[in-house]
């Protein structure tokens, strides 16, 4: 654009004194206002970037909350795993994809290979994402030009998974008496996906984990239960008191887990009845208004010289003695 000068400006010729023609075009000026900047310019590359970022960013949304009779349903929130080891292993895992971003102009080695063979394998979408968005969407995370975006996991209803379990158990679609484990303050992913694990090779019908204060269904929880996850389903609760007390009116047994237990194991006598086992957490156990909703507590024989067991060995072992009692 060609200068008018400066507004107000002075110019000196022979006739003296002129006014400048700096403002002459002042109203055709008026409302552009400053430059907008690139991204901000439909035309310019910088703006699809831009609208591309934002498509394909990570919406860190929590899940619902439910009201005080414990049914609630909700999403954790959605998640990224991120480097080139981690992203093969949650690929070969199954974890649930949502996106596979890969760094433009990647130095493609076997890790990257596999990771884009498996994505198309399943239909995830591979998008090439540019070094800077990588660095916005991961935080800054060490990513080596691989990202795998995990979308929120859909958390069942406790007490319509309870009531759903019932019914086919009365009407013979199942052959064992409904069978739950719930989590009582574990907040270490690898336990849940543990436990998730042994959960199904025991032919249990669901986890239940608290809302708050809890582990949810993580990328690493999803990986340690080694699949086990797609099979059985988790739902959250939003206070694990008031669901237990439900479940009991339903005609479950609460059977809590815990060292200075009033019944061991192997004379437990409940494990053909309905049954929802509840686990503490490994150094503070059980909480105190969990245990008294407890129809029992049952401990493990185990070495005097071993403290405890982890929470995840032992709902293994209470399952296999259930399973055990199960199939006499």
């Amino acid at each position: 654009m060609a200068s008018h000068g400066r507004p107000g400006a002075v110019r000196k010729t022979k006739k003296g004194p002129t006014i400048g023609t700096g403002g002459h075009g002042r109203q055709s000026l008026e409302g552009k206002g400053p430059t907008p900047k690139a991204e901000d310019r439909p035309y310019h590359k910088a703006y699809k970037n831009k609208e591309l970022a934002e498509r394909s960013a990570v919406k860190r949304a929590g899940g619902g909350k439910g009201a005080g009779t414990g049914r609630t349903k909700g999403k954790a929130a959605e998640e990224v795993v991120t480097g080139r080891n981690s992203v093969v292993e949650a690929l070969r895992a199954g974890i649930p994809a949502k996106a596979l971003h890969v760094a433009i102009r990647i130095e493609m080695d076997d890790r990257v290979r596999e990771s884009l063979k498996m994505a198309a394998e399943r239909g995830i979408p591979v998008m090439e994402t540019g070094k800077p968005e990588l660095d916005r969407m991961t935080d800054g995370a060490v990513h080596q030009g691989l990202m795998l975006q995990i979308p929120p996991y859909e958390y069942a209803d406790a007490l319509d998974l309870v009531d759903e379990t019932i019914e086919r158990y009365r009407r013979g679609h199942i052959g064992n008496a409904p069978l739950f484990v719930a989590l009582d303050g574990i907040t270490d992913p690898r336990n849940l996906g543990a436990i998730i694990r042994s959960a199904s090779a025991f032919s249990s019908h669901g986890v239940i984990v608290p809302e708050r204060r809890s582990v949810g269904v993580t990328a690493s929880a999803w990986k340690t239960s080694a699949g086990a996850a797609v099979r059985v389903p988790v739902a959250r609760v939003g206070n694990l008191n008031s669901a237990l007390k439900s479940f009991k009116d339903k005609g479950i047994f609460v059977l809590g887990l815990d060292g200075d237990g009033d019944v061991s194991l192997p004379e437990l006598t409940l494990g053909r009845d309905p049954i929802c086992i509840v686990v503490g957490s490994e150094g503070k156990g059980l909480s105190r208004l969990v245990r008294e909703n407890c129809d029992q507590i049952v401990s493990i024989p185990i070495d005097s010289a071993m403290e405890s067991l982890n929470a995840s060995m032992a709902v293994g072992i209470t399952l296999y003695e259930v399973s055990r009692q199960r199939a006499v």
